[in-house]
C-alpha cells in the first residue's frame, strides 16, 4: 500500500505491506524504494515492510535545504513514530546503511542488515587532495577575475564534470546534500549498535569496499560477514538468492509463523 508522510512540510513516500515484526528498507543513494523490488516479496510474505522514498528520491520531495544523515534519520525516527513502529529490523543498502547506523546507534532495533553500506569516510590520495585544495583556491579567487555570478556557472559546471555520475545526475539541491553527506564518517557510531548485525558485502564492490565491512565488523559489538563472490556494490540483486538465504536464516526468530 503506497502511503505518504508530511514531514517538515515535506511529502515522503513510502510502501506500508505485510504483517509482523516491522522491517524498515532504506535505499541507496540515486536509488528508491523499486530497489528492493526483487526481495520484497520475501519479506512481505513474512513481515510488516515499509520502504521509504528518501527526501529528493522516487516520489518524496526534496529537502529545501542541504540535508545531513541527521535530518535524514530523524525523517525516518519520525515515520516510525507516526506508523508505531517500535524495534524494527533495519536493511540498508549503500547511503541507506548511513541512516541505518545512526538510527540503530540510538534506538532499540531488533536487528540490522547493511548492505554494500556507506558510513566508513573513504581513505584519499595525495592528489586527490591536491585536487580539492585547487578547486577551492580556483572558487575563492575566481570571482575577483569574473564576477561572482560568471564563477558560479564556472565553478558549477566544473563540478558537474569532476564529479562522479551521482552528482552530475543529481539537481542543484541534491548535489549540496551529496557533497555533505559523502564524507561523513559514522565509525565513533558503530560501537553503539547493539543489535545482532549482519553485514552482506559484495567482493568487488568499488563504491563501498570490502575493507570498510571489515571496519564496521571490527566495531560493531555484535557483527558478522557475508563475502558475496564476484559482486559489486548492489550484491543484494546479483546474487538475490543467497541475499534471501542468509537473511531467512539471520531472521527465522522475528519471522511471521
Amino acid at each position: 500500500m503506497d502511503k505518504f508522510f508530511t514531514y517538515q512540510s515535506l511529502r515522503l513516500h513510502y510502501t506500508d505491506c505485510g504483517e509482523g515484526h516491522p522491517i524498515l528498507l532504506l535505499h541507496g543513494w540515486g536509488c528508491n524504494a523499486d530497489t528492493f523490488n526483487a526481495v520484497r516479496p520475501f519479506l512481505e510474505a513474512r513481515f510488516r515492510v515499509l520502504t521509504v522514498d528518501f527526501a529528493g528520491f522516487g516520489q518524496s520531495d526534496e529537502p529545501k535545504e542541504a540535508w545531513g544523515v541527521e535530518e535524514y534519520t530523524r525523517s525516518v525516527e519520525a515515520l516510525a513514530k507516526a506508523e508505531g513502529v517500535e524495534n524494527p529490523i533495519l536493511i540498508g543498502h549503500s547511503f541507506g546503511g548511513r541512516v541505518s547506523i545512526v538510527y540503530a546507534s540510538r534506538n532499540k532495533v531488533q536487528k540490522v542488515i547493511l548492505v554494500d553500506a556507506a558510513g566508513v569516510k573513504p581513505r584519499r590520495s595525495l592528489s586527490y587532495y591536491r585536487k580539492v585544495y585547487t578547486f577551492k583556491l580556483i572558487k575563492r579567487l575566481l570571482p575577483l577575475v569574473v564576477g561572482k555570478v560568471r564563477a558560479e556557472e564556472i565553478i558549477e559546471k566544473r563540478r558537474a564534470k569532476a564529479g562522479s555520475s551521482d552528482y552530475s545526475q543529481a539537481t542543484p539541491m541534491m548535489r549540496r546534500v551529496l557533497s555533505k553527506v559523502v564524507n561523513e564518517d559514522l565509525c565513533h557510531l558503530m560501537p553503539h549498535i547493539k543489535a545482532p548485525t549482519l553485514l552482506f558485502w559484495g567482493e568487488r564492490d568499488t563504491a563501498t569496499p570490502l575493507a570498510d565491512a571489515k571496519r564496521m565488523e571490527k566495531l560493531i559489538p555484535d557483527a558478522g560477514l557475508v563475502t558475496v563472490a564476484g559482486a559489486g556494490h548492489f550484491s543484494f540483486l546479483e546474487n538475490t538468492p543467497l541475499f534471501l538465504r542468509v537473511a531467512e536464516s539471520f531472521l527465522s526468530k522475528e519471522m511471521k509463523k
